[in-house]
């Protein structure tokens, strides 16, 4: 599996580039060189380091390969970057946080993709059993590659709202406040998703049992290929 680009102890390489000039979103270039700069790295850094691989992980189920998850979750860290100025309440951040992740995703949705490079080695090629089922490593990754073509058909709000409370475990109201509607709009993303999901499964006559369960969605094949399908869009 590709390594993380990033770990919360050092910047990100486009943040490095904040200590010789990085050009904000009008294009005029800042320094990292005050005090006050340095100050709002470490506290991003600080606040940051407990759900790094949780907010990983989630942009890479939410993107079609590892590389776009990876690329999805450093702008989000940008950003953060950009706006931590104005978060008052810090208990409020990792909400916060995935409310941006959550942004960025969108604004990726609408850009023109790239080709998608295919994940490779995200479970070793062994045969020995693994887990209570006694599923092979083999297995498991047919499961997350099923589980990424599964939920690659869901418009991205839906895609969101399963990843965000069935995978990652997030209240309703949780996933309300990140995605910006009622509790009545989640709820209503959830139950059509899942019934995506479910008529997905009947339709390659997969059972039950075969169904992903959250640790095969964790690495998850993150690579669709193809292009963004057109009818992605908010509901």
């Amino acid at each position: 599996m590709h390594p993380p680009r990033y770990f919360p102890a050092t910047p990100p390489a486009p943040l490095k580039r904040l200590r010789s000039g990085y050009p904000n979103q009008r294009g005029v270039g800042h320094e990292m060189d005050s005090r006050d700069d340095a100050a709002r790295w470490d506290r991003l850094i600080t606040l940051l380091k407990p759900i790094h691989a949780q907010a990983m992980a989630t942009a890479r189920r939410l993107c079609r390969s590892v590389d776009d998850g990876d690329d999805l979750y450093q702008e989000s860290v940008l950003r953060a970057y950009d706006k931590l100025n104005g978060l008052r309440d810090e208990s409020r951040f990792r909400s916060w946080f995935f409310a941006t992740l959550l942004s960025r995703h969108r604004s990726r949705v609408r850009r023109p993709r790239r080709d998608s490079v295919p994940i490779e080695g995200a479970f070793d090629r062994r045969t020995e059993p693994v887990g209570e089922d006694g599923s092979s490593w083999e297995e498991e990754r047919i499961r997350a590659q099923r589980a990424a073509r599964a939920l690659s058909g869901l418009p991205p709000v839906q895609r969101e709202a399963i990843v965000l409370h069935d995978v990652e475990g997030f209240s309703v109201e949780e996933v309300a406040e990140m995605q910006g509607v009622t509790l009545s709009a989640v709820k209503s993303r959830l139950t059509r998703g899942r019934e995506k999901l479910r008529r997905f499964y009947l339709r390659h006559g997969l059972r039950n049992d075969t169904a992903p369960n959250p640790e095969s969605l964790t690495a998850g094949a993150m690579a669709w290929p193809g292009k963004e399908r057109s009818h992605e869009r908010s509901t």
